[in-house]
């Protein structure tokens, strides 16, 4: 069970973004969230949307530092990923 972070690609809102997900499972990630403070309206079907400031609460909380590659890889792997065909 590893919470997978990797790193904030994407310009938003005055900030930069990445995403927070588990490789085990939502109720890991949603657990690991909510201890990290992260509103679920952060939530998008697989992953969290995170701004950059921050990763190093969340490195702090346990959150494993990936590239985006081996987060999706991970994520699929899982059984997790939502595909965008499946997304609304």
């Amino acid at each position: 069970m590893t919470v997978l972070l990797d790193p904030p690609l994407w310009p938003r809102h005055g900030t930069v973004w990445g995403h927070l997900v588990s490789d085990a499972s939502l109720d890991e990630l949603h657990r690991f969230a909510a201890a990290a403070g992260i509103p679920r309206r952060a939530f998008d079907l697989d992953h969290y949307d995170v701004p950059t400031e921050r990763y190093a609460d969340l490195v702090a909380l346990g959150a494993t530092l990936v590239d985006s590659r081996e987060l999706v890889r991970r994520l699929r792997g899982s059984g997790l990923r939502v595909p965008a065909r499946d997304r609304p």
